[in-house]
């Protein structure tokens, strides 16, 4: 979402709409806990209405939990939010199961990858950030192949159902190494926006499985 054409949301959808995506990712910035600001609500529930398939939605915010609530009605169906940006990541997974959406916990690139074990059998997908959290369009950082294994070893351990998404540089140069250590979730943005046909790119990268 964060590489559309905002001025032209509904048409983004429309295209989504009518792709192999299956969900349709939001990244929430604050200016806060990451240097940047991209959308709010209004943005989330302007596309609700028009988008088809499950809004993922990324919160790079502080104090996530004052917000769980706002977005779960907004539209999220899986609503992710930073282990770095509270100090109750419980009481967090706690409020967005009472909303009965999905939980996502996330972590960036400096974080280890340990501090997510008591969390595990608690959440529906853990989010690692193959870039730091703030901006798209960077490279993808080649030491998430080694954190995903150890995610991936924990999840098996603690919750095989467990979810792994992988956001930030993705393209279809590395979408099959990505699968081929356990990632379930490709967030891709602008490898699709970009691409002259960001249906078939989506194609592409399913298929790279």
């Amino acid at each position: 979402m964060l590489s559309a054409d905002f001025g032209n949301l509904q048409t983004m959808c429309e295209m989504i709409n009518a792709s192999e995506a299956e969900w349709l990712h939001f990244d929430v910035m604050d200016g806060v806990f990451v240097p940047n600001i991209s959308f709010g609500f209004p943005v989330i529930e302007a596309v609700k209405k028009h988008c088809q398939k499950m809004l993922d939605v990324h919160i790079m915010i502080v104090e996530p939990e004052k917000y769980v609530q706002r977005f779960a009605k907004a539209g999220a169906g899986m609503l992710t939010f930073h282990f770095e940006a509270t100090q109750q990541p419980d009481k967090v997974i706690e409020l967005i199961r009472a909303e009965g959406i999905q939980v996502g916990i996330c972590i960036n690139p400096d974080i280890p990858v340990k501090v997510l074990e008591p969390f595990i059998n608690k959440v529906d997908m853990v989010l690692l950030m193959s870039v730091f959290a703030g901006f798209g369009g960077q490279k993808f950082i080649e030491e998430t192949y080694n954190r995903i294994d150890e995610l991936k070893e924990m999840i098996d351990r603690l919750n095989p159902n467990c979810l792994i998404e992988i956001d930030g540089g993705v393209t279809l140069d590395n979408a099959a190494k990505l699968y081929a250590h356990g990632v379930n979730v490709l967030v891709a943005g602008s490898a699709v926006y970009n691409a002259p046909n960001p249906q078939q790119m989506i194609i592409d990268l399913k298929n790279a499985l």
